[in-house]
């Protein structure tokens, strides 16, 4: 379906929001008790070269799993986001976990370059992650593709990238849901905040949230415009089952590892 043309959702309004107090302690709270899913560690471990290769981690927010990947060994790690307060909670706890060597940066997914990390030329990284489906929370399908590209720039040839998304067509139980949002797109009767088919806007206890939620082909066709080839996805629920502190915290979600094109 077509991308509307009027503004709707700006990356201003989604920053804000994770820099909103109810956000910086929702995310906070996840980096302090829950650590890498289940699911996330047989990914990284099936996926990911084994430590110390460099890994940038793209929407770190307060630093759940960019803590995880440095308990594994990944001490090297780099990692960024746009969001300052969320970045203070990360460095405050990466400060009291002893890992202070990580090295934690503000900068913006869709136009991030090297030196923005304090990093000389490009290319220089042997993967990427942008998990709990940071890239889906960014508004605008070429925003999306922006920021793949500003990955596949940070990474050396081969290297894979692991990001996470809902997955519109596996939701059975909101298939009408989306038959009647098809509707009011077709309409004309859709949240005019909304720019593209699959955006939706929720509140939860962090606050109102944006997020995208696209089908396979959307998914296939942005890393073939950016770069990326598919190498594996596969829904949470199919890798491993998770504790409850882990499906309340998050919806079943898709995995999908990319390669980079050389």
């Amino acid at each position: 379906m077509d991308s509307a043309p009027q503004a709707g959702w700006t990356g201003s309004e989604v920053k804000a929001s994770f820099n909103a107090i109810p956000s910086v302690l929702y995310y906070t709270r996840a980096a302090h008790v829950l650590g890498l899913w289940k699911s996330e560690l047989l990914v990284i471990g099936r996926f990911l070269p084994r430590p110390p290769s460099r890994l940038v981690e793209a929407g770190c927010g307060a630093g759940r799993v960019t803590l995880g990947l440095w308990k594994m060994g990944y001490s090297g790690i780099v990692a960024f986001d746009f969001a300052g307060e969320l970045l203070d909670q990360a460095r405050r706890l990466a400060a009291e976990t002893g890992a202070g060597s990580i090295g934690f940066h503000c900068a913006d997914a869709t136009h991030v370059t090297g030196s923005d990390l304090g990093q000389e030329g490009a290319g220089g990284f042997d993967g990427a992650l942008f998990m709990f489906n940071g890239l889906m929370q960014i508004p605008g399908r070429e925003n999306r593709r922006a920021a793949l590209r500003g990955l596949h720039g940070l990474c050396r040839p081969g290297a894979p990238l692991l990001f996470t998304s809902h997955d519109r067509e596996w939701a059975i139980n909101e298939q009408q849901w989306w038959r009647d949002e098809s509707a009011r797109w077709s309409g004309g009767t859709r949240d005019p905040r909304l720019t593209d088919y699959g955006d939706r806007l929720f509140h939860d206890e962090s606050g109102e949230v944006f997020i995208h939620i696209p089908d396979r082909a959307e998914i296939l066709g942005d890393l073939a415009a950016t770069g990326w080839s598919l190498h594996f996805d596969a829904m949470r629920s199919e890798l491993s089952e998770e504790t409850r502190a882990v499906t309340d915290f998050s919806d079943d979600c898709r995995f999908w590892v990319a390669l980079r094109n050389p």
